[in-house]
C-alpha cells in the first residue's frame, strides 16, 4: 500500500518567516529535499509522484514567501542566503547528520547548487532540471529580448505597456511594479510577468490554457512574480557567477543534470557548461522546453531519482 504524508506543519525561521513543510513516504526511508522553483512557485502534491513512498523520505517545503509559507510573498528579509540559512535549519532538524539527495528544478536548481557549494558534508547527490546558474547573461536572454527571437508574440505582449528605455532590460520594470503600493499596479503586472514565463515555458505554446491555470490559481502569480522579478533584479543576491567560481567544492557528488533542448527560460547552455564542471555528472538534453511536467523531462526525471537516489 503506498504512503502519504506522515507529518506536516510550519517551521519557524528568523525574521518572522514560517515555512510549510510535509514530509512524504517512509520516516525510515533515503533522506530526499525537494527544492521548488520560482523563487515563489512553491510545491504542490503533483511533486509526490517522483518518489518511492516505500524507499523515500522526501521534504517538501514552501520557500519565504511562497506557496502556504507565511507572510505571503514577501520580499522581506528574503535573499538566497536566508533561504540557504533556512535550508540548513530544516535538514538538520528533520534528518539531523544524515546526508541527503537534492530535488531542484529551474530557481530550485539554483538553491540546490548554491547550498551545496555552502554544505557539501550535508548533500549525498543532486538530480537537477532546467539549470539557472543566475548569471547576467541568462538574465539578459530571460528579460532582455533574446526569447522574442524564438517566441516573437509573446514578447510582444510583455513589453506592449513597458516602456521603450526599458525594452532592453524589463526586468527593473516589472520590479517597480510589482512591488507598487498600489495593488491594482501590483496586481496588473504581476498577472502580466507570469504569464509571459508560462507562454514561453512549454514547446508548444498554449496560450489559451496557460490563461486558465492563471484564472484557477491566483496564489500562483500574486506569490510569484513579486519574488521572481526582485530576485532577477538583485542578480539572485550572488556575485556574478558565483555557482561556476565555487564549483570545485563539489566536483565529487554525482549529480543528474536534465535540461529541454528548447528550454527558453533556462537555455540547455547552462547545463552543459555545469556537466562540463562536474566530472561525476550525467547529462540529459531532452525534447522538451522548460516544465517539469512535458513528457520528457517527467520521465527523465523519474528514471533518474530511480538510479541515483537509493
Amino acid at each position: 500500500m503506498k504512503r502519504g504524508v506522515y507529518k506536516k506543519g510550519y517551521f519557524p525561521v528568523t525574521d518572522g518567516h514560517e515555512l510549510y513543510y510535509e514530509l512524504y513516504g517512509n520516516p525510515k526511508g533515503i533522506p530526499i529535499v525537494f527544492v521548488h522553483g520560482g523563487p515563489g512557485a512553491g510545491f504542490t502534491p503533483k511533486h509526490r509522484k517522483f518518489f518511492d513512498s516505500h524507499k523515500h523520505n522526501v521534504l517538501f517545503y514552501d520557500q519565504r514567501g511562497a506557496g502556504k509559507s507565511k507572510p505571503f510573498a514577501s520580499v522581506k528579509n528574503n535573499t538566497t542566503w536566508k533561504l540557504v540559512e533556512d535550508m540548513k535549519k530544516l535538514i538538520e532538524n528533520f534528518f539531523g547528520k544524515k546526508k541527503v539527495y537534492l530535488m531542484g528544478g529551474s530557481w530550485g536548481s539554483t538553491l540546490s547548487l548554491v547550498y551545496a557549494i555552502n554544505h557539501p558534508e550535508n548533500v549525498k547527490g543532486m538530480v537537477l532540471r532546467g539549470i539557472y546558474l543566475a548569471t547576467k547573461e541568462e538574465n539578459k536572454h530571460y528579460t532582455g529580448g533574446g526569447v522574442g527571437n524564438f517566441f516573437p508574440e509573446v514578447w510582444e505582449e510583455a513589453i506592449k505597456d513597458v516602456p521603450k528605455k526599458y525594452h532592453k532590460d524589463i526586468i527593473k520594470f516589472y520590479h517597480a511594479k510589482n512591488i507598487s503600493k498600489s495593488k491594482k499596479i501590483r496586481n496588473k503586472f504581476a498577472y502580466a510577468w507570469t504569464l509571459y514565463e508560462l507562454n514561453i515555458a512549454s514547446l508548444v505554446l498554449d496560450e489559451k490554457k496557460n490563461k486558465k491555470i492563471m484564472k484557477k490559481k491566483p496564489e500562483l502569480w500574486k506569490g510569484m512574480s513579486p519574488l521572481e522579478t526582485t530576485y532577477i533584479a538583485k542578480n539572485c543576491f550572488l556575485p556574478n557567477d558565483y555557482i561556476m567560481k565555487n564549483i570545485g567544492k563539489i566536483r565529487h557528488l554525482p549529480v543528474s543534470i536534465i535540461n529541454g533542448r528548447y528550454d527558453m527560460i533556462c537555455p540547455p547552455i547552462s547545463a552543459y557548461k555545469l556537466h562540463k564542471a562536474l566530472p561525476k555528472s550525467k547529462l540529459f538534453l531532452t525534447l522538451a522546453g522548460h516544465l517539469r511536467s512535458e513528457p520528457a523531462n517527467r520521465s527523465r526525471l523519474a528514471k533518474e531519482i530511480k538510479r541515483l537516489c537509493k
